[in-house]
């Protein structure tokens, strides 16, 4: 890839529908704005080897929806809410948003080679100790194995020791 393609890539933002998610999809659409580059929002629902079947969200009738329909639902919820939260922040109004079914630090890295993303802005909870020696970091491996920059972004602490 030529140095001119990866100044017009888009900034890729993977989300989880977390507080973090939200931060760094409004970190990323300013990054964006400052590059003049696309936004684009993509979320990885786990390959269902790993995580069978179905997210947590019941159907009309209590039963549950097929994991990408559900998925594409919260991915939509998820923006909408960012939408009205930040109302300010233009460039989260017009990007373009991709679902894919996968292991997620992989399929981040191939979308972002496929689209030919400029960098990655994720967030991301930090875990330390035991939590993370179990449950990983998808973060952690994005940033060892990305060849473009990456930028992980955390949400802000409540203040006062509130939930």
């Amino acid at each position: 890839m030529a140095d001119n393609e990866i100044c017009s890539g888009p900034v890729l933002v993977p989300v989880d529908f977390s507080s973090h998610s939200a931060a760094a999809l409004c970190w990323a659409a300013e990054a964006a704005r400052r590059f003049d580059a696309p936004l684009r929002v993509l979320h990885v629902v786990h390959d269902p080897g790993a995580a069978p079947g179905y997210y947590s969200k019941a159907g009309g009738e209590g039963h549950l929806r097929r994991l990408e329909e559900s998925a594409e639902e919260m991915l939509a919820e998820f923006l909408g809410r960012v939408r009205r939260e930040h109302p300010e922040i233009d460039d989260v109004k017009e990007l373009r948003s991709e679902l894919v079914v996968g292991l997620p630090a992989n399929r981040i890295l191939e979308v972002a080679k496929r689209s030919g993303a400029r960098m990655i802005v994720m967030g991301s909870r930090g875990r330390t100790g035991l939590s993370h020696l179990l449950l990983g970091s998808k973060a952690e491996r994005v940033v060892q194995l990305s060849p473009i920059p990456v930028t992980i972004v955390k949400a802000e602490l409540p203040q006062d020791g509130a939930a």
